[in-house]
């Protein structure tokens, strides 16, 4: 007997932090889940919503994106609160009236004597107190882990104690973790760190990853044959499934009216005409993602090396959610005018479609994991400027695991200079190590996409996930 022709319905809910960069992988997800079967609905809080509604990727009356159904509920602040400046009230607020919430909407919309059965709770890891609200529940939860399966391994590894890691008297300590190369200070995720400045998220993680039997099933947005030797030595002490990359679809040789994914921002779709005028492989692409705000001295040093290297250049600059009276997050004075016949400044780019057209020759990028999968998955070279939380672990791989770029490296004083940006702009796009590196990026575009494929390894993990949820 099929899925579809049992009388009850079989239904997964998908409880994702309120960022662009954690709903896209879920609702990737859920457009999977579907294809097997399955029922899926994804709930985030109203300020996603609200996102969502004034980048145009939903109206008002909308209730689903393809297929997935949306539910929303408050994190209990209102819409105007300022979250990024005081992110650790932002976290308490969402862990306090989050469950409360989060229940009530599964009363409401799964009744017990209903014909739709919640069969799996799914969240990723900035909402883990969902773990709990499906253990009160009586329903089995999994984890979507939506960083590197590295990552998982290295904050496991920290919040059970199993390794030693930088202290405050010794901050310099190296990390050794089987599957990996030595981990410096500058290559571990901020979070681990004494300098951290952010409370709440150490012990959100803490609590989570000594509490990891809540989870039935660790899934994770990435690919076996990425982190073979990594996932392989961690499986006894905790297994990880990777089912990705959860990325849009076009990047996969699909069609991209399939995606699922949202936009918090509206995109300016007129730099892919732009980059319809420029040479094969020609172009720098520049983005530091939706979080990331640049401090005006590292606009300042990005802005002097792209127009030293006089190389036509496309450059994300969103502007920053609060303005700043130091200049953080904006284009340096006068280079709009001095470059405009080298290169295009967008407030947000159709990134997926941007990293696919021919005319990219390298992504300089803040080494987000779903920027890094899109960029591995396109087959670009990266040049690495990590900033925060995993993204100097991703840097790491990129460099010294998956071996497609090249990390930009500050002078003692920390500082990158502008000659250094420009180096790796050079070296990334005609030196000794640039064909290496092509070839190399375009190999596991090969393996990203196989993956996903029918039979591929990410295809059997997902298949293996809905056979244990339907208990087929």
């Amino acid at each position: 007997m099929t899925l579809q022709e049992k009388k009850e319905e079989i239904h997964v809910l998908m409880v994702a932090f309120a960022t662009q960069s954690h709903i896209n992988p879920m609702l990737r997800l859920g457009k999977r889940l579907i294809s097997k079967g399955l029922h899926a609905t994804l709930a985030t809080t109203e300020l996603a919503r609200h996102r969502m509604l004034n980048s145009a990727t939903i109206n008002a009356t909308t209730d689903s994106i393809s297929g997935i159904k949306l539910i929303f509920f408050s994190d209990g602040l209102s819409l105007d609160y300022d979250r990024k400046a005081n992110l650790d009230n932002y976290m308490e607020s969402m862990g306090d009236v989050g469950p409360i919430n989060l229940t009530n909407l599964i009363k409401h919309h799964y009744p017990i004597n209903g014909h739709k059965k919640l069969s799996c709770l799914i969240n990723n890891p900035f909402v883990p107190w969902v773990s709990n609200v499906a253990n009160e529940l009586g329903i089995p939860c999994a984890l979507l882990w939506i960083q590197p399966c590295s990552l998982y391994t290295i904050y496991y590894r920290f919040y059970n104690n199993l390794n030693k890691f930088p202290t405050s008297t010794n901050p310099n300590t190296s990390v050794d973790i089987q599957g990996l190369p030595p981990l410096e200070t500058q290559d571990l995720p901020s979070f681990v760190l004494p300098s951290n400045p952010f409370g709440s998220f150490p012990k959100l993680f803490s609590d989570m990853f000594q509490n990891m039997k809540k989870y039935k099933w660790v899934l994770g947005n990435s690919v076996y044959e990425l982190e073979k030797d990594v996932i392989d030595s961690f499986s006894d002490l905790s297994r990880i499934h990777p089912v990705g990359p959860l990325v849009p679809p076009s990047l996969l040789g699909e069609d991209q009216d399939q995606d699922v994914g949202v936009e918090m921002w509206k995109s300016e779709d007129t730099c892919i005409e732009w980059l319809n005028k420029q040479k094969s492989s020609s172009v720098i692409y520049v983005s530091f993602g939706s979080i990331s705000v640049l401090s005006a001295k590292e606009m300042e040093t990005i802005a002097g090396a792209l127009k030293s290297t006089n190389r036509p250049f496309l450059w994300v600059v969103r502007k920053p959610d609060v303005p700043s009276s130091d200049g953080a997050g904006e284009v340096p004075s006068g280079f709009v005018e001095e470059t405009k016949n080298q290169g295009l400044i967008v407030s947000w780019s159709p990134q997926a479609k941007v990293l696919a057209h021919s005319a990219i020759a390298c992504f300089l990028t803040h080494c987000g994991w779903n920027s890094t999968l899109e960029t591995i998955v396109a087959g670009v070279p990266v040049i690495a400027y990590p900033q925060w939380t995993d993204q100097p672990t991703n840097a790491k791989l990129i460099t010294d695991v998956f071996r497609i770029g090249l990390r930009i490296k500050p002078s003692q004083d920390g500082l990158v200079s502008c000659q250094e940006v420009e180096k790796c702009i050079r070296e990334i796009m005609d030196g000794p190590k640039s064909e290496e590196i092509k070839i190399k990026a375009a190999d596991l575009k090969r393996v990203t996409r196989e993956a996903v494929a029918g039979g591929g390894s990410s295809d059997q993990n997902i298949h293996l996930f809905v056979n244990e949820i339907t208990g087929d």
